[in-house]
């Protein structure tokens, strides 16, 4: 049985209408700070498709308003579950933006820990616009996808063996500093800039890195602006797998 929902989120970003609606309502852009690689069809009526890890995802353009309004929504599956997306900008004095997103649509069977999972992840990937607009201003980034499923194993021990891996404590703490050398990847200096329960993301001069655990399955999202992406997504598998296959 479906379930209807919505979520409505705000935030202020350092940046002017322009560059805001370039992170939203476009491939590279959104490529940049959300997930998989996304193509827009500049139009209302227009495609616009996400790939995350091979999952493809198609949705058609409902509003397309270049500065002011963006919104998509996918087709009405045979059990009625939807979604569809809502971008309003309004741009404000001294160059900033505010941003308000709406996600709505209908949900399945377990629709109240799909939505808490929804809940709980937009402030997250506002807070992944604001770090790409503030540190990537005029970059568009390489969109690096990697998975590996854990099984039984306990969260807390999964989450460690990802600090490990980058030279972290267990408790990884916002603002710690990251200097870490993954094997087979170039190095990473930086820093902590988001840490729940379920995931933590760390900004480099030249990346985005996100680490998110979830029980039975690992998945990162990294946004790269550096040079020399190629072997990339393949390394970050390389090195998720061998973080996971050492044991405590």
């Amino acid at each position: 049985m479906t379930h209807p929902f919505e979520i409505e989120r705000e935030i202020v970003l350092p940046a002017d209408p322009e560059q805001v609606w370039e992170a939203i309502a476009t491939g590279p852009g959104i490529e940049s700070w959300f997930m998989g690689r996304n193509e827009v069809e500049a139009r209302e009526g227009g495609a616009a498709v996400m790939d995350v890890g091979g999952h493809r995802e198609e949705a058609v353009v409902t509003a397309y308003e270049p500065g002011k309004r963006f919104a998509t929504r996918t087709a009405t599956n045979d059990d009625g579950r939807f979604m569809a997306f809502e971008y309003l900008i309004e741009g404000r004095e001294g160059g900033s933006t505010v941003l308000r997103v709406v996600h709505s649509g209908m949900l399945g069977d377990d629709w109240q820990d799909e939505y808490d999972a929804l809940r709980r992840g937009w402030p997250f990937h506002l807070h992944t616009l604001r770090e790409y607009l503030a540190h990537f201003p005029g970059r568009t980034g390489r969109p690096v996808f990697a998975m590996a499923q854990t099984g039984e194993r306990p969260v807390r021990e999964v989450r460690a063996a990802l600090a490990g891996g980058l030279s972290l404590p267990d408790v990884v703490a916002l603002g710690a500093p990251v200097q870490a050398e993954p094997a087979g990847l170039p190095a990473l200096v930086g820093e902590v800039t988001w840490s729940d329960e379920e995931r933590f993301e760390v900004r480099t001069a030249d990346g985005l890195y996100t680490f998110h655990h979830s029980p039975g399955v690992v998945l990162m999202f990294h946004h790269l602006f550096g040079a020399d992406t190629d072997t990339a997504e393949a390394g970050w598998q390389q090195w998720l797998a061998g973080v996971l296959a050492e044991r405590p």
